[in-house]
């Protein structure tokens, strides 16, 4: 009998994440499982978090209790801020963003497809609620953005697709995908594996996908 495949919990793939952020980086973090990524910055980078309601600096989450109710990301949780921090309007937020002032966003998504096309704030579906918030803004105003998602949803549907069926929160914009079970880059041929997750295989990540995949690890 063959052993079961995990692949990483949600904290392992938002640290995985982490480790690619560059030092000096000015970063927004998306909704959901992007904002784990805050638990994980490397103590020897200089990483400035940007939330879009208004603050540079933010640290992770407060321990329950010990936070302020009216300190919080745009997910409305409460957040920490760090020595430097600085608040400030949202119309300028959002100028920092359409400016091209940020480096790295990180979202979760829906879909992404084979081209790099995102979609991640409605199904589509008679009387989903919308969720857009910053997202589009963010995926055409700072210079690289990173997903970090399930590789499939609960019911095995993988969200790695050839097109994406989704409204699409941007077009071409995704850099990289960082899954449960692997790295995806996304390339001119499509999607990429840069790295596997352990014990997981090509074949069982390729199983996963809807489009085509390829292997581009090191020999």
């Amino acid at each position: 009998m063959s052993a079961t495949v995990t692949g990483l919990t949600t904290h392992q793939i938002a640290r995985r994440s982490a480790l690619d952020i560059a030092d000096g980086s000015y970063v927004n973090l998306g909704i959901g499982l992007p904002e784990l990524i805050a638990l994980f910055i490397p103590n020897d980078r200089e990483i400035v978090l940007h939330v879009e309601n208004g603050l540079l600096g933010m640290g992770p989450s407060p321990e329950p209790g010990d936070g302020h109710p009216e300190l919080i990301n745009a997910g409305k949780k409460q957040v920490t801020t760090l020595p430097g921090a600085s608040f400030f309007h949202q119309a300028d937020s959002f100028a920092m963003i359409r400016g091209g002032h940020l480096d790295l966003s990180v979202l979760g998504a829906l879909q992404v497809a084979a081209n790099g096309d995102l979609a991640n704030w409605s199904t589509g579906r008679e009387g989903a609620i919308p969720a857009v918030g910053g997202a589009m803004d963010l995926v055409s105003g700072v210079k690289a953005v990173h997903v970090i998602t399930r590789h499939c949803t609960r019911d095995g549907t993988p969200k790695l697709v050839r097109r994406c069926s989704y409204p699409l929160t941007g077009a071409g914009v995704v850099d990289r995908v960082y899954t449960d079970l692997a790295v995806i880059d996304i390339t001119a041929d499509g999607f990429e594996v840069v790295e596997l997750a352990p014990g997981v295989s090509f074949d069982h990540v390729a199983a996963r996908t809807a489009a085509p995949l390829r292997d581009a690890r090191p020999a």
